[in-house]
């Protein structure tokens, strides 16, 4: 399917997809700040909690806006402007010395740097450029070499950061981040009323999707896929130290989470050419939910983590390319940008609420029980509420001559 993309296609597919590498690769490595953080400067982990929280936040509720904005007016000012923020974020990141300093340029400068440069607007961008039956595939090849970011950028983060101390990483991080801003000339155009479909403002947009209860139960599940990658992104390497296991496992656990995302999220492209993407949904939740149960009642050794992040990365972002096929498969592309922007503002506030709630837990309690327990829970819901959405075409689409 593939080989039936032209050059242009082909040019902002791969574009997006080195931005969605190096996005998602440097949100992935943010964890391992951490604890060499939190030592030498004295802070608590729910500080840092907090701080990847904020970040999640505002990237969240900034998205739909900014995603509206690339709707409009064109993805490559937009992700222009995103990659210096987020680069200027990561380099005070590097200098911060105080909590407010760090809620400043790892929170709110990171978290408008990610909208811009992040899912709904490169999502948005490619599936202009593809035919509907091809967007969702479309979508998850971009996911897939995007994973390559989080797959690769940990184990080096890692060792730069036990070589060269953790400020010398932050600066290397941004340098890497500030190769993105020419990107924006290869992922350029707007959206364009799509053939033989009446026009539709984007108020008309937004009050379709808030009378459409699929598109409503997508959003509530999408704040689980929020908080189980922040919770584990954050403090998965916090929780193997408190486990007694060496400093390297938390580097080789987010690697090995990368690594299965690339699989997880390739293959769910593959599979939702066969099945229905909200199916799909729930059994994601669903195993997402027994995994994380299982390695609770495991003894926690090395080959428990590794085995749990192994397989959990397969279930990673695999949602993704799935969520915003559903919403693209029921309202178009025309306003996929702030549509998506929405269920994506869901799902960082699960991310504010799962990197704060990590923190406040293991400093209030001593440990991440309460928010593992949680995590179970919220993925048995997630499984329960995607089953049910019908992600059929709105009238709209299915009937032109009537909207």
């Amino acid at each position: 399917m593939i080989l039936a993309l032209n050059r242009q296609q082909l040019l902002v597919m791969a574009a997006g997809a080195f931005l969605l590498a190096t996005v998602l690769g440097v949100r992935q490595v943010l964890g391992l700040y951490l604890v060499p953080m939190t030592i030498e400067l004295g802070w608590s982990r729910e500080i840092f909690g907090i701080a990847m929280g904020l970040q999640n936040l505002i990237w969240g509720a900034t998205q739909p806006f900014i995603g509206g904005l690339a709707d409009r007016y064109g993805s490559g000012r937009v992700i222009v402007g995103g990659a210096i923020c987020y680069a200027l974020g990561v380099l005070g990141m590097a200098s911060a010395i105080t909590p407010s300093e760090l809620l400043i340029s790892g929170g709110v400068l990171i978290g408008v740097g990610m909208s811009g440069v992040g899912m709904a607007v490169v999502y948005g961008a490619v599936a202009r450029m593809v035919t509907p039956e091809k967007r969702t595939y479309a979508m998850a090849i971009v996911s897939t070499i995007g994973a390559l970011g989080p797959f690769l950028l940990p184990p080096v983060t890692q060792i730069v950061i036990g070589d060269f101390g953790w400020q010398v990483s932050l600066i290397a991080t941004a340098g890497v981040v500030a190769l993105t801003i020419p990107l924006g000339a290869l992922i350029r155009g707007k959206a364009e009323n799509e053939a033989g479909v009446a026009a539709q403002s984007w108020i008309q947009a937004l009050g379709e999707a808030h009378k459409n209860r699929g598109y409503l139960l997508l959003v509530a599940g999408f704040f689980v896929c929020g908080f189980h990658v922040s919770f584990i992104g954050t403090h998965l390497p916090g929780f193997i130290a408190w486990c007694g296991l060496a400093a390297g496992v938390g580097g080789w656990a987010l690697f090995m989470i990368g690594g299965g995302n690339i699989i997880g999220t390739y293959t769910a492209g593959l599979l939702s050419n066969r099945f229905k993407q909200k199916n799909l949904l729930s059994l994601i939740y669903l195993a997402r939910a027994a995994l994380i149960a299982w390695m609770m009642v495991m003894p926690k050794t090395e080959l428990t983590i590794y085995v749990f992040a192994g397989i959990f990365g397969l279930l990673w972002l695999s949602t993704v390319p799935l969520t915003s096929g559903v919403v693209a498969r029921i309202f178009g592309a025309r306003h996929l940008g702030m549509l998506f922007g929405l269920v994506f503002f869901s799902h960082q506030i699960g991310a504010f609420l799962g990197a704060w709630l990590g923190g406040l837990n293991f400093d209030v309690s001593g440990d991440y029980n309460a928010v593992w327990f949680t995590s179970v829970l919220l993925g048995l819901l997630a499984a329960v509420l995607h089953w049910p959405i019908r992600d059929e075409p709105v009238e709209r689409l299915l009937n032109p001559q009537n909207a």
